[in-house]
């Protein structure tokens, strides 16, 4: 039976204006890519133009790209119990998901954020209802968001599954949020993802307590530390303590057909070359998971 394949891309760069990110992105072959559509260091953003708008909308229209995602600043920090520090992180979200819409990008992706020392239910409960009221003040907007799984580096939350599923629950509607699957942070969050059986009983896990019709995309990295570790450090595909197998596994996984799967290795295009090189190579080699 014929498959839609996943959506294999990377995050490119956006050097020179963010319709840059469009040729970048044609150049390595990508289907899928993700961008930040303001400065990822910075809380000053210089407004998008219209011209610019204009013009990255045109350029995909025209590519082979089919689906662009945003990835937010790294600044950002919704679980914050400071209160200056969350009214911060609040608008910069709020401007985040303007960008994503004016740009025609359907997902803004953003990791959950970090409690600081107030807890972690503290932390979960403060996510939903910024997210949840972020929605429903954007509520004409097309644009929703993806919560990135977490590798559970200091005092992160999103690294256990369950802590995701308790997010998710309240916001609403539905068809504005989701997940997106972070090989390297799930890993090093202590799931297993190296055998096909270890492979199974994590995405009954996820599925048991998010439910994968909510994964609506993938970042696809190795990890340069050990599971369980709990450090995000990303490495090459097939350079790391993930190897090349959930790779594979992820690739020919039916419940995945078609959703964006993008890179965030090292090494910048001469890597995401070799990398895509690897993944294309995988497709069709092996059964559905189940």
């Amino acid at each position: 039976m014929s498959r839609e394949p996943p959506l294999l891309g990377a995050h490119v760069s956006t050097a020179g204006g963010l319709p840059e990110a469009i040729p970048n992105g044609e150049a390595l072959g990508c289907d899928a890519i993700q961008v930040f559509a303001r400065g990822q260091r910075q809380w000053r953003a210089r407004p998008l133009s219209d011209p610019d708008v204009a013009l990255f909308r045109e350029r995909m229209a025209g590519s082979r790209i089919r689906v662009a995602l945003s990835h937010d600043s790294y600044l950002i920090n919704l679980g914050s119990g400071r209160r200056r520090l969350h009214a911060r992180s609040r608008e910069a979200f709020r401007e985040e998901l303007a960008r994503a819409e004016a740009l025609g990008i359907p997902w803004v992706v953003f990791h959950p954020g970090a409690h600081m020392g107030g807890g972690a239910a503290a932390a979960i409960s403060r996510i939903r209802e910024t997210v949840a009221g972020l929605l429903a003040e954007t509520r004409d907007s097309r644009t929703g968001v993806l919560l990135e799984t977490a590798a559970g580096q200091g005092t992160a939350v999103g690294w256990r599954f369950e802590e995701l599923g308790e997010m998710l629950r309240g916001m609403r509607p539905a068809r504005r949020v989701g997940v997106c699957f972070d090989t390297c942070h799930v890993f090093a969050a202590g799931y297993e993802l190296r055998t096909p059986s270890g492979y199974q009983a994590t995405m009954r896990e996820l599925d048991r307590t998010v439910g994968l019709a909510h994964v609506k995309a993938f970042h696809l990295n190795d990890s340069k530390r050990e599971r369980g570790s709990r450090v995000d450090r990303h490495a090459n595909l097939g350079r790391g303590h993930l190897g090349i197998e959930p790779f594979r596994l992820l690739l020919n996984d039916e419940r995945f057909a078609g959703l964006p799967m993008v890179l965030e290795t090292p090494g910048g295009p001469a890597g995401f070359r070799r990398d895509l090189g690897i993944l294309r190579g995988l497709r069709g080699r092996g059964a559905r998971s189940r």
